[in-house]
């Protein structure tokens, strides 16, 4: 049987031993914290999940302390890139793409972004580029999205025909992107092909249920069909949901004249 004294011997041998293990956690704490500080992919990676959420402000300050650590960082300088278009900020948001691509010619993401930015800066013919290039790149695992912004282009365009190719190609490589399908429908429809668009707007509001978008494109598409009631039904479905003022207003339209 314990005495006493043995008892209180063990219980500061226990709080001792606790002790350490709290002080040796704390430091660990601190080297791993150090460590951070100086790993770039870290900084890349926290930078990434804000940008991913939205939150542009945020991931900045992560991606350049990745670029202080390591200046050819290129990922770093993508996402950079990508801020900054988010931003709107279309002259940064070039520069670091244009950085990115200088250090690895092959990274058919950055060329995409890059493509993008050229498109809103209106210089189409380097957008059309950069999207070929992507596009042409089989290692890219994403080629569905310059794909489907030469088809934006030649929306622009009004070649149509060629769009709906590109758009095609898009679908192909990735069946469940709901604004392909979206953008399918909108030529078919500048087509006059209102079947055909109905059926793609459909396929994008089956992926993408939650899309005011979609769902007044399609309503949109029925009416011109002539399918009053299906496109009433889903006239008064988004109505409600419906933060644009601009849209509400022209869903009262629609739903004022098929109410006549």
């Amino acid at each position: 049987m314990n005495t006493k004294g043995e008892i209180m011997r063990v219980k500061w041998i226990l709080v001792i031993v606790l002790s350490i293990n709290l002080i040796f956690c704390a430091s660990n704490q601190k080297k791993i914290q150090q460590a951070r500080t100086k790993d770039p992919q870290y900084q890349y990676n926290v930078g990434l999940v804000h940008l991913n959420r939205g939150n542009v402000d945020e991931a900045i300050p992560y991606l350049n302390r990745a670029l202080t650590i390591n200046p050819n960082y290129y990922l770093a300088l993508n996402a950079l890139g990508l801020a900054y278009f988010m931003k709107g900020n279309l002259q940064e948001a070039s520069g670091y793409l244009q950085k990115c691509l200088a250090i690895d010619p092959t990274f058919s993401e950055a060329r995409n972004n890059l493509g993008m930015v050229y498109q809103e800066q209106g210089f189409l013919d380097k957008a059309q580029q950069e999207f070929r290039l992507a596009a042409a790149d089989k290692n890219y695992n994403s080629r569905e999205l310059p794909y489907y912004n030469l088809a934006r282009l030649y929306l622009t365009a009004e070649k149509y025909q060629d769009a709906l190719d590109h758009v095609q190609k898009a679908i192909e490589l990735n069946n469940n992107l709901a604004m392909t399908h979206n953008l399918k429908g909108t030529l078919h429809e500048r087509l006059n092909q209102l079947d055909e668009a109905i059926e793609s707007y459909k396929q994008a509001v089956k992926i993408d249920p939650l899309s005011i978008k979609f769902s007044y494109d399609l309503a949109v598409a029925y009416f011109k069909n002539e399918d009053f009631k299906k496109a009433r039904e889903i006239f008064e479905k988004i109505l409600d949901k419906t933060t644009d003022l601009e849209t509400k207003e022209k869903i009262d339209q629609y739903l004022k004249i098929i109410k006549k």
